[in-house]
């Protein structure tokens, strides 16, 4: 069977553990009848039917081990001081019950033992337990000073909300400061009530000035109004205007002017926006019934660049960039004297074309670059670098052959041929050079 040990506890006299293999201290009978074996004698503890011996006595050692960890948790908890001494105490009284009682198979005698040292135990560490519980009191008024700073934080910031002319920004500001008090945790009943009356006074404060802000809000209301007949007026002198592309930018401008001018009286407000509304309706009724007389010629532009485009695409592939540059610059002289196409189409030429171009500037460079001197006498210096270097590491192969070092002589012929597949490469650019 396999060989179980119990939880370990301190020698300081809390609980012994028990070592070794509970199981030695039991047997089953013929008839299968679990015994366990104490110095009086061996008393049967139960059976297990349905089961082989051993998982019959192993379910037996089950329950003296759990027994046997119930103590080491109590001593272990002891120890750390989070147990109160009473309670300490009273689980040492119902666990000697449980042992007594208990129908497990174990050494029981070593077990009741090591229980009897708990008691002890607990008188050592009571002052670990008031250590705890003192810091306990430490930790409750450390969130009892929390919370009076949250709270003084929230109080402090309704004060400062008194005077403010945002109402909106600020009625909803003291709102989350509501609800912040509301979560916030509660403190004695004096300090809270105390707290409190600020922060409602705050409140209040603020609300009667906001109630005396709307009471007289009919004076603003008539400046909005003049605000917006201003506005009004200047869109009606634009409502026949020609130029559509700033007449248009200015028309957004007033209505965002409009926006930002705030509410109005309604009946004033709606007669002001009907005005405004049609002129801005005629300007761009006038304006889209232009556009749609421009769709014709747009057409016929959108033709006239499709024709082009394949005259720019047929210029590849490049055999003579200097001629393909030529012809490029003048396709593009005859594309900008198009008129109008829509923007959606010509995106899609425009890239066609910058594709274009841009073969044609990387064989302008490629050219540059293969006429440049120096580029050129770097890849001479380096063609001339491998074929001393494969000189040099085929003396070093014949000389170590003719030194019996074979080994040696074959690393140096392998970095020769591998310098020569470098060097044919190195030849190859060096032939793109022009001279």
């Amino acid at each position: 069977m396999e060989n179980v040990s119990t939880p370990t506890l301190s020698n300081n006299g809390a609980a012994a553990a028990l070592i070794g293999d509970p199981a030695k201290f039991g047997r089953v009978g013929e008839d299968g009848t679990v015994y366990v074996i104490t110095p009086t004698g061996d008393r049967a503890v139960g059976s297990y039917p349905g089961k082989s011996s051993e998982e019959a006595l192993a379910y037996f050692v089950k329950k003296f081990e759990m027994a046997a960890s119930e103590v080491a948790l109590l001593a272990a908890r002891i120890r750390s001081g989070a147990m109160v001494p009473s309670d300490a105490h009273e689980a040492v009284n119902k666990l000697r019950i449980q042992i007594s009682e208990l129908n497990g198979v174990g050494d029981l005698v070593n077990l009741a033992q090591s229980l009897e040292k708990v008691p002890a135990l607990i008188v050592e560490h009571e002052g670990a337990y008031q250590a705890r519980k003192a810091a306990q009191q430490v930790e409750k008024q450390a969130r009892k000073t929390e919370a009076a700073a949250i709270k003084e934080k929230i109080v402090a910031e309704a004060e400062t909300l008194i005077d403010s002319v945002a109402w909106k920004v600020t009625t909803a500001r003291l709102k989350v400061l509501l609800d912040d008090w509301k979560k916030a945790p509660r403190l004695d009943k004096k300090d809270d009530a105390a707290l409190w009356k600020r922060f409602s006074s705050s409140r209040n404060k603020f609300d009667k000035r906001r109630r005396t802000h709307f009471a007289n809000l009919s004076s603003e209301q008539k400046s909005v109004a003049s605000t917006k007949e201003v506005i009004v007026k200047e869109a009606e002198s634009l409502a026949n205007s020609k130029d559509w592309l700033n007449t248009a930018k200015r028309f957004k401008e007033l209505m965002d002017q409009w926006k930002a001018s705030g509410r109005g009286k309604k009946t004033t407000d709606d007669a002001l926006w009907s005005r405004f509304k049609a002129s801005q309706d005629t300007f761009f009724t006038a304006k889209n019934a232009d556009m749609a007389k421009r769709k014709g010629s747009m057409a016929e532009n959108l033709i006239k660049r499709e024709a082009l485009i394949v005259e720019f695409e047929a210029l590849l592939p490049i055999s003579d960039f200097k001629s393909a540059k030529k012809n490029f610059y003048d396709l593009m002289g005859k594309w900008q004297k198009i008129g109008m196409t829509d923007r959606k189409k010509r995106d899609v030429f425009e890239k066609r074309i910058k594709k274009v171009e841009e073969e044609i500037s990387e064989i302008e460079r490629n050219f540059q670059r293969k006429s440049d001197p120096t580029a050129k006498a770097q890849a001479n210096k380096v063609v001339q670098g491998l074929a001393e270097a494969i000189e040099n590491y085929e003396k070093q192969a014949a000389k170590a052959e003719a030194a019996g070092q074979n080994a040696k002589a074959m690393l140096a012929r392998e970095a020769a041929a591998a310098r020569r597949e470098w060097l044919e490469q190195a030849q190859k650019g060096l032939t793109e050079y022009t001279s």
